[in-house]
């Protein structure tokens, strides 16, 4: 921990010592106005000096000031929402003064889709935007969360070990069931689990144009609630020329992947279609934790000046190793890459693997999008979307009781079977629609919108048996149990942020929200789900930035986020009569941040102080019939401090580092172990409380840092290292070292090559080679304890993830 620290020091440091010679250089500013046609300011405009990190924005009167920039040729480029973009090339040799008059755009610009649940640049919000520049540099064959790891303070995990397959990832240690994720706008977390499963969107990242993260409760959005961060989407927007271009991609673990997208351009200056059609397959590191993904994505467009009609269609379909069990403690030392999913033994005690042990899954979603400019000044956007999910994870299951599937223990040639292996499969159904709309209003020191949107869910749970080696009778594909989950989910909301002087703004968001869930049914275990709740939510949320200098800014908000209990979160504590209901959570968020630019440094500091009422955590508690319950914890809190620094010393060097240090404590925990009298007749006992105090929240390390150095020798070849450091963290609330995992350093090298060649626009050769040194770290683990009266040994069941040593990834793209 301690050299990792030194490391990053040094970094700073250097970024410091990079940062300081500009002020022995003589250095220019540009100043200017920028308006529209008319002459009226635009307020709120953006200017940037390209491949540079300066930038800066108009004020009341469309004024902009660039400073401290040394002589040179560059490249000036303003832009403005529904205005077209305007670029100059400049001879910097003293200061310069460039005014800008922007033009209305022929074809309104697609920005305007997820304006209503993006923040802006003007917003107290402390957000990460990646273009579809920074999206190619790190799309090295990875899944989503693997893409926005150098974000702060975020942690990604994969299953099979390889970053493909099932993945997720932390922000601020909070998990995906309480990070809002929207496409367009459109929701995309499960309505019932409130995750984001990526294995069912295999190879999204290539039809991804831009991605939004914020950090904390963020702004109102749509769908499940932003309990801790956001992450906003948009997908392909409009090329103008017509393009062919195909990826193939191969790698360790028997790895390998095809993508192949085709564009029409703009056609009779109106129309434009896009399609993507790619298959992965990977054996995974882990055994038996293979791969094996389709997926496509269609869409096309009306453009007019005025308005924009598009209709997506993003297709998905995964075969994926079941692997979340997790390589048992005791394997790790012999075979770390074990998998005791699909494990059985034949009459004569010999071991298989069930080799349709796995979960398969499609996934469609339909989004029909309008966007219209009523004024200059007022907009609306709306969309209508659908999504339709099917699937199983089919199991091999020995020794299991009749009685576990409501079935009459068999009698044959006069005996009586109380157990049998048997295959089963467990089925989800489900279709989730609804609307969403917003209004868009700009004009002078008012930047305005209103929306929402209505969204249901309604989803079928059954199992069926395929096979059982000892059959009395049983039908084939018998159902054993079927229930269904309706959710519906309606918000409204109003923000606005108002420009009170040139440096000083103020920014204020108000939602209400809404949600009713019915479950109806038997559950696997036979118990009745039957159970309906309501909840209303009030989310405010205020803040202002202001405008130290034409380089400096802090900012500074206060928000409210609350979440529901999910689908896992209710079902087990109503069954069987028991009455153990968790209350929903509320978050009061707490965020102050810093920036500083100039041409060639920027540092971004964010304070951040996460105040939690009745958080839902595990622990160990069980209700009064024997479940598992996620109980709610009084007082609970996150806080940290983030910092970013960039430095782009040289044309052909550009260095980028973040940290978070954080503290994430439950304030009184309290522990309950299930209590057996002994090891041998396991008769249970009354559960053992213990009050443990502060302890930490489980997987939220304290420190997490990531860097990034990239170097353009020559125009064509770029090489990247890229390190990420994450601390220790614990897999349950009781904050025991015998529970805890080792922090963790990895690096990655990665090579880009990319020419144009005579027949083709570009061809480019990355090759990336992961875990350089050969780090042997885990990154997910659960844990399962009993305790027994007599003092025998605790019994302890676990699992661990184990992530791919060095490992190697090569792509090829051509694009005609």
């Amino acid at each position: 921990m301690k050299k990792i620290v030194f490391l990053l020091l040094l970094q700073l440091m250097g970024v410091w010592l990079y940062a300081k010679p500009v002020e022995s250089f003589a250095t220019y500013q540009i100043s200017g106005r920028i308006t529209d046609e008319n002459g009226s300011p635009l307020i709120g405009a953006t200017v940037i000096i390209e491949n540079s990190l300066q930038g800066s924005m108009s004020d009341l009167n469309g004024s902009y000031t660039m400073m401290k920039i040394k002589s040179g040729v560059y490249t000036i480029s303003v832009s403005f929402i529904g205005y077209e973009k305007k670029s100059i090339e400049v001879n910097l040799e003293k200061d310069l003064v460039l005014d800008f008059t922007l033009k209305p755009s022929s074809i309104m610009g697609e920005e305007i889709v997820v304006n209503a649940t993006r923040a802006s640049t003007r917003m107290p919000i402390a957000q990460t935007n990646l273009s579809k520049e920074d999206i190619k540099k790190t799309n090295t064959g990875f899944d989503i969360p693997f893409l926005l790891e150098m974000i702060p303070s975020v942690v990604a995990t994969s299953e099979s070990g390889t970053g493909v397959g099932n993945t997720a990832f932390r922000i601020r240690g909070t998990d995906m069931s309480r990070i809002n994720v929207t496409v367009n706008g459109i929701p995309i977390n499960d309505a019932e689990s409130q995750g984001v499963y990526w294995v069912n969107m295999p190879d999204f990242t290539n039809s991804v144009d831009n991605i939004q993260v914020q950090r904390g409760v963020g702004t109102s959005t749509n769908g499940s609630a932003a309990f801790g961060a956001s992450v906003n989407f948009q997908t392909s927007t409009l090329a103008p020329e017509p393009f062919t271009k195909i990826d193939l991609l191969t790698g360790s673990f028997g790895t390998w992947k095809t993508s192949a997208i085709v564009g029409t351009g703009l056609i009779n200056k109106q129309f434009s279609f896009e399609g993507r059609f790619s298959q992965l397959k990977s054996d995974g590191y882990i055994d038996r934790g293979s791969s094996d993904h389709r997926s496509m994505f269609l869409t096309g467009a009306w453009h007019t000046s005025k308005s924009l009609l598009r209709f997506n269609f993003i297709h998905g379909e995964e075969h994926t190793g079941i692997t979340w069990t997790g390589t048992p403690g005791y394997m790790l030392d012999s075979i770390r890459t074990f998998n005791p999913e699909g494990i059985y033994k034949d009459a004569a005690g010999n071991t298989h693997y069930y080799k349709d042990q796995k979960d398969n899954y499609t996934q469609t979603h339909y989004q029909l999008m309008y966007s219209h400019q009523l004024a200059s000044w007022l907009s609306f956007s709306t969309a209508l979307h659908l999504t339709k999910g099917a699937g199983y994870y089919e199991e091999f299951k020995d020794g299991t009781k009749f009685s576990k599937y409501g079935i009459i223990d068999p009698v044959i040639g006069g005996v009586t079977f109380s157990k049998t292996d048997l295959i089963r499969q467990k089925w989800i159904d489900n279709d989730f629609y609804g609307t969403t709309l917003s209004l868009n209003y700009r004009q002078g020191i008012v930047d305005a919108t209103f929306g929402g949107g209505w969204n249901k869910y309604d989803g079928d749970h059954f199992g069926r048996i395929l096979w059982t080696e000892i059959n009395g009778g049983i039908p084939k594909n018998y159902e054993w149990y079927n229930n269904n989950g309706v959710k519906t989910d309606f918000n409204f909301f109003g923000k606005s942020t108002v420009q009170i002087t040139e440096q000083l703004n103020a920014y204020a968001d108000l939602q209400y929200r809404t949600i009713s869930y019915k479950l109806k049914g038997p559950d696997d275990d036979l118990a009745n789900l039957d159970q309906s709740h309501v909840w209303a939510f009030f989310n405010p949320k205020f803040g202002s930035v202001f405008k130290i200098t034409e380089n400096q800014e802090v900012f500074a908000s206060f928000g409210v986020g609350n979440r529901e209990p999910s689908r896992a979160d209710l079902k087990d504590a109503m069954k069987y009569g028991s009455n153990n209901t968790p209350r929903s959570e509320q978050l009061f968020d707490y965020e102050f941040g810093y920036t500083f630019k100039n041409p060639i440094f920027v540092i971004g500091l964010n304070l951040y102080y996460m105040d939690y009422k009745d958080q839902l955590v595990l622990t160990g508690k069980l209700s009064d019939v024997g479940y598992p319950l996620m109980t709610n914890v009084e007082k609970s809190y996150r806080a940290g401090v983030e910092v970013n620094v960039g430095v782009k010393p040289l044309s052909w060097l550009r260095w980028i580092v973040n940290t978070t240090i954080s503290e994430n404590r439950i304030k009184n925990f309290i522990e309950y172990v299930e209590l057996y009298d002994n090891s041998t007749d396991w008769t249970p006992q009354e559960q053992k409380q213990t009050n443990l105090g502060n302890t930490p929240i489980s997987f939220s390390p304290s420190f997490v840092g990531s860097s990034q150095i990239s170097i353009n020798p020559i125009r064509p070849l770029t090489l990247s290292l890229i390190s990420k450091y994450v601390g220790d963290q614990y897999y349950d609330n009781t904050g025991s070292s015998e529970r805890k995992l080792d922090g963790y350093f990895v690096n990655n090298i990665i090579v880009d090559y990319s020419l144009k060649m005579k027949g083709l626009k570009a061809i480019s050769l990355q090759l990336a080679v992961n875990n350089v040194l050969n780090s042997l770290y885990l990154a997910n683990a659960w844990v399962y304890r009993a305790q027994f009266a007599n003092g025998d040994p605790e019994y302890r069941e676990d699992g661990f993830f184990p992530q791919a040593g060095t490992n190697f990834m090569v792509k090829l793209g051509v694009e005609f």
